[in-house]
């Protein structure tokens, strides 16, 4: 590939990166790869990321990050707490519904990666939890919620609804009555928190 006169940035080198993971998948994709798809020397991508774990767990952490944009979102909206409540734990299992989906090879590299990448893992489980456990607090304050120990009980909501959100899961998420199983399990949890 001819050598690109674009400025190499952090965020196209993790594109390329990306694309080189689902060509080659994460056995063999090389920061070599990398550099090749975007006509650069592998030095200049080492310049940005120190090493090839660097790489992979900033590109690990990409991928992870996509969905909590929109979580964060319903997290800090200005409504009843119970109805964000529901619409996290949706968004959340249509997130990652979307992403095994979507592009199943990804997802499955991504899982690979993920398994790699404990700290981008561990950091992003901490954001979701603290996302829920804003969540559980307003609906503690506005007395909506009956529980006392916010993070204690976001971090048991999060671990109830793992079947619909962890990727280990991800081949039961499209069968039959899904959906519904995940609405029955919400239910279950709302009506325990205002219990």
């Amino acid at each position: 590939m001819p050598p690109t006169t674009e400025i190499l940035t952090a965020e196209r080198i993790l594109e390329a990166t990306e694309e080189v993971l689902r060509r080659h998948g994460p056995a063999k994709a090389t920061v070599v790869d990398v550099a090749r798809a975007l006509g650069v020397s592998h030095g200049s991508v080492y310049r940005h990321f120190r090493t090839k774990a660097a790489l992979r767990e900033a590109v690990t952490k990409r991928w992870l990050d996509r969905a909590t944009g929109i979580l964060a979102a319903i997290t800090d909206a200005d409504r009843d707490p119970e109805a964000r409540l529901r619409d996290w734990l949706a968004a959340l299992f249509e997130a990652k519904r979307r992403k095994a989906g979507d592009d199943p090879e990804l997802f499955a590299t991504y899982s690979v990666l993920a398994g790699e990448n404990g700290v981008a893992v561990t950091e992003h489980l901490t954001e979701l939890t603290d996302q829920l456990t804003r969540i559980v607090q307003d609906g503690i304050d506005t007395g909506t919620f009956t529980v006392t120990a916010p993070a204690t009980t976001a971090r048991a909501l999060f671990q109830a609804t793992a079947r619909f959100h962890d990727p280990g899961y991800a081949g039961e998420w499209e069968k039959p009555g899904a959906e519904e199983e995940f609405a029955a399990l919400v239910d279950l949890l709302v009506r325990g928190l205002e219990a």
